[in-house]
């Protein structure tokens, strides 16, 4: 990104680099969610295409981001940055790469500087993309509606809490709801 021009008398205003990656994070999984709801509405082949080639882009972006400053943690570049950190992430087609992000995420979570809800949803994530129960429920099959298999799942709730996020139950609602209003 180039810095306008300088005129003559007027200061040049640093933007703190913290600011332009957070403004990156966001734009770039807007673009996302854009075209992810383009191709919802217009499910052709260019569509499909399009989403997939943002999702490769911001993936390789992300991959240089955290190359470079680490995971760009709530405390870094804001939550809504490193919220769309993680949106960025969870549909990276590179599972070694989640898997590294995942580990250092808990280490942020840990410190304080992400908030826990983060790793839950990226800790559910590579736990179904590796055939093993996920811990929150947070990723649930579309095709049933029902959440992917859960590891000791009468306790779900108690480690949802913890995170932040509501009872499964509710949730599962609101899924549906969601689909069936969507219909």
């Amino acid at each position: 990104m180039r810095d306008a021009p300088a005129r003559k008398g007027s200061p040049l205003i640093a933007v703190p680099p913290q600011q332009v990656l957070a403004a990156e994070l966001v734009r770039r999984a807007e673009d996302e969610r854009r075209l992810a709801n383009e191709a919802r509405s217009a499910p052709t082949v260019r569509a499909r295409t399009r989403i997939t080639e943002c999702r490769a882009g911001n993936a390789d972006a992300l991959h240089a981001i955290v190359a470079r400053h680490g995971w760009p943690t709530a405390t870094l570049v804001g939550e809504p940055a490193s919220t769309a950190a993680l949106m960025i992430l969870l549909h990276s087609p590179d599972l070694g790469f989640q898997l590294t992000c995942r580990d250092l995420i808990a280490e942020a979570v840990a410190d304080g500087r992400c908030p826990a809800v983060h790793h839950a949803y990226i800790a559910d994530h590579c736990a179904v993309e590796l055939s093993q129960p996920q811990f929150y429920g947070t990723r649930i099959d579309p095709g049933t509606l029902f959440p992917y298999p859960i590891r000791h799942p009468e306790t779900v709730d108690e480690r949802r809490h913890d995170v932040g996020l509501g009872p499964l139950a509710d949730h599962l609602r609101a899924v549906r709801l969601g689909v069936s209003g969507a219909v």
